[in-house]
């Protein structure tokens, strides 16, 4: 079945017995794995959670539902847990809705899957399974998310806070959370103890990266700009890795589709004007279109997007991933000159 953000929250604060699979997809891995948190909140503090990768359901298809159907060794609830799900998952996944049991329920987070895809629709047409897809929030939705955030937290955010920490966070569920923690406990906030945080108190704990500051990293590493990278990589400081690979991204997928509409023959001035780039960031995307291809810019948004994915896992090197392929985008984007 498919489900709407309101539609997936009710089912999970309410578990069905006979739903087996929770599929989120789509690129808010951080939101998904925010919606199988609250998911293991509900099922108690004493659940088990079994966890396990494409290479375990590659290897042994059959794993999934078998897990799915066996007991807790603690004799208390269980649930399974499934990271960076893909296409080749049909199988186990096909085995777990059709199998004679579960008792179990399976959330499995494909940050990579389409909704177009086979596996995706195959969980829509099933009874027993959910699929619901996870996009970044924007605009009014992602200043909406940190109001909500911070309420939980026992903050009431007033004036522009909402909007600066929604902008400061790229919509990252994970990086606001942390932003909007220390910000309580810099006003030693609590649900049973409310606080306002003004535009003062998130000074206070550096929290608004403006667009302005990761624009200039990013078209620094567009722009092959070596020697200006570690310069702007120190400037921004820690706890914006997610952000940085995300707005590279996106930078990178607009030149993708500008690359596409100059490989057309359009006119360079005409192509920049018609996708809107900021006036101060048109000399250096343009020199950047001037060397990148559109099979390199592919390759670069997928690593990109890799480099995002994988500082979202447990045990990840976190920041030192953004910086690294940050530099490697760099080193292509210098090759490519000339």
């Amino acid at each position: 079945m498919k489900a709407n953000a309101t539609q997936i929250r009710a089912a999970i604060e309410k578990l069905n017995p006979d739903t087996r699979l929770y599929l989120f997809h789509g690129p808010d891995e951080a939101g998904a794995a925010d919606l199988a948190a609250k998911l293991g909140k509900v099922l108690g503090p004493e659940a088990e959670r079994i966890d396990l990768d494409m290479k375990a359901l590659r290897e042994q298809p059959g794993r999934l539902a078998d897990e799915a159907a066996s007991l807790s060794l603690f004799g208390g609830t269980r649930y399974v847990r499934v990271l960076g799900v893909e296409e080749g998952a049909a199988e186990a996944i096909g085995l777990l809705l059709n199998a004679e049991r579960a008792g179990n329920p399976v959330v499995a987070i494909a940050p990579g899957l389409k909704a177009s895809g086979k596996l995706v629709k195959a969980v829509i047409a099933a009874q027993n399974a959910y699929a619901h897809a996870c996009y970044v929030p924007e605009g009014i939705d992602a200043t909406r998310l940190a109001a909500n955030v911070a309420r939980e937290h026992g903050l009431r955010l007033t004036g522009d806070v909402p909007q600066r920490l929604a902008t400061a966070t790229a919509g990252d569920r994970a990086i606001l959370a942390r932003e909007i923690e220390k910000l309580a406990l810099y006003l030693d906030a609590a649900p049973d103890r409310p606080r306002d945080a003004d535009g003062a108190a998130l000074d206070a704990i550096g929290a608004d990266l403006g667009d302005s500051d990761l624009s200039d990293a990013i078209t620094a590493v567009v722009d092959g700009r070596l020697g200006d990278i570690g310069t702007e990589l120190a400037r921004l400081g820690e706890g914006v890795g997610v952000p940085l690979m995300r707005q590279l991204a996106r930078r990178l997928q607009s030149m993708a589709e500008m690359r596409i509409d100059l490989d057309r023959g359009g006119d360079m001035d005409e192509v920049l004007e018609k996708h809107r780039v900021f006036f101060r960031e048109k000399a250096a995307t343009g020199r950047a279109l001037r060397r990148w291809n559109g099979v390199q810019l592919a390759r670069a948004i997928d690593r990109v997007r890799e480099a995002e994915r994988a500082m979202m896992h447990s045990g990840s090197a976190g920041e030192v991933l953004a910086d690294a392929e940050a530099v490697t985008i760099a080193r292509q984007a210098a090759r490519a000159k000339g």
